[in-house]
């Protein structure tokens, strides 16, 4: 491994803005930022045409390690992300075995620390008896819970078990909020049919609005540190609109529902779009864009969920629900600053910053002295194909697949380490279990 790496006037995303000049890494951590550092480094890098970011923090993904490794696994995974920019990412529990106990914690742990060529760490899954388990856990991203079933059998959507979650919590409670009773009522109307838009009319923006209304008053109650993924309406929009005086209360969006629309989308991907919560129509996409431009939404998740060709190709509703987007995910957004839609400052503070931010990861999510040197090297004016083929997830297929996006990340570090450069994989290095505040 490389000790010093010493980045030569290269253009900068900074936290006081876009800067030219020099950084220094040394044994993992950013040593210096000037305009001009003297010292020396076992390698110098001059990429004037680059701009160095932040690596990106992924707070959302779904790796399917342990048990479901034939759609993805913790090193695979971990491949995709370095090849989307990406240096850090927190994992979903429902895998098989599900992550609900300590000692399925500890396992996932151990598998990422021999896998994972970036930063880890993880959720624990909330059950209607694991209260207790999930109090216990120590240095983890925070309780996830499914108030409306998805892909797994976690659900708690007993009201009275609900409370003590978040009563009785010292941890982030990040929810997959939909209501499960609406949910099956729609399932019972709309039984029988096979288009695709039904998962839409399933899971209609009701079941999300009604969920979402009834955690928040939860997490007001009890003071709780509440995160709502994957945010899908306007409503819910409206909603925290009105929380600045919660700041312990935040939220994301991921690119398939900030850049993707019904009824197009399902007529053009049918089952590849199936998601949970679903894709929803124009009038909840721009209000999701508009809220992320303003900084109501807080920052951004891919919920990587990959599964293979041929089951997602299945027949409505016999295909499984979830979309590959680690990989996309950055590319996507920085095409988005290409069109003029958002600053490059923008997009640095909602992948890495931003979700820093939420989940108290120190030393992370910044070019700043002191720091981990999780960096990413992006060419602002490279334009390129989607094409999964190349990808380095196992799914191999992509909802933008044809697109032609401009803006990419040439070399991803972390902790100083090469682990990504146009196409390569550095499988030699591995990432660290992220240390998060209490």
């Amino acid at each position: 491994m490389i000790e010093s790496t010493l980045f030569k006037s290269i253009k900068m995303v900074l936290p006081e803005g876009e800067r030219e000049g020099d950084l220094l890494v040394e044994n993992g951590v950013i040593k210096a930022i000037g305009p001009s550092i003297t010292s020396s480094a076992e390698q110098i890098i001059k990429e004037k045409h680059l701009t160095l970011i932040p690596g990106c923090i992924d707070p959302h993904v779904h790796f399917r390690d342990p048990g479901i490794t034939h759609k993805e696994d913790l090193e695979s995974g971990s491949f995709a992300a370095a090849a989307g920019g990406v240096t850090s990412f927190f994992d979903m529990p429902n895998t098989n075995p599900a992550t609900i106990s300590l000692k399925s914690m500890a396992d996932k742990k151990i598998i990422a620390s021999e896998k994972s060529i970036v930063n880890y760490n993880f959720f624990i899954g909330a059950t209607n008896d694991n209260l207790e388990e999930c109090l216990k856990a120590q240095n983890i991203a925070g309780i996830k819970i499914f108030v409306g079933s998805s892909t797994g059998n976690m659900l708690v959507n007993e009201p009275t078990i609900l409370e003590e979650f978040f009563k009785k919590s010292n941890k982030v409670i990040a929810v997959h909020s939909e209501d499960e009773e609406l949910i099956r009522k729609n399932e019972q109307e709309l039984k029988g049919s096979s288009d695709p838009i039904t998962h839409l009319h399933i899971r209609d923006e009701q079941a999300a609005v009604k969920c979402t209304t009834m955690v928040l008053e939860l997490a007001k109650k009890h003071q709780t540190r509440l995160h709502i993924c994957h945010l899908t309406t306007w409503q819910e929009v409206d909603m925290f609109a009105e929380l600045k005086e919660y700041p312990f209360i935040t939220t994301e969006v991921t690119p398939h529902h900030l850049l993707l629309s019904a009824p197009n989308i399902y007529d053009v991907k049918g089952t590849f779009a199936q998601a949970n919560p679903p894709i929803r129509d124009k009038r909840h996409q721009q209000a999701l864009f508009g809220a992320l431009q303003e900084g109501i939404i807080h920052c951004i998740g891919s919920d990587h969920a990959p599964h293979l060709p041929e089951e997602k190709i299945k027949a409505f509703p016999n295909a499984p629900s979830g979309i590959p987007a680690v990989e996309s995910t950055l590319p996507l957004l920085l095409n988005q600053v290409n069109k003029g839609h958002f600053s490059l400052e923008q997009i640095v503070h909602l992948t890495s910053k931003a979700p820093a931010q939420c989940y108290n990861i120190q030393f992370k999510g910044m070019l700043k002295e002191g720091y981990d040197a999780d960096l990413v090297l992006i060419d602002m004016d490279q334009k390129k194909e989607v094409n999964p083929k190349q990808h380095k997830s196992k799914s191999k297929w992509s909802i933008y697949e044809g697109q032609t996006l401009q803006g990419w990340p040439m070399a991803t570090y972390v902790n100083g380490n090469l682990a990504y450069r146009e196409g390569d994989i550095f499988s030699a290095i591995k990432g660290k279990e992220i240390v998060l505040g209490s």
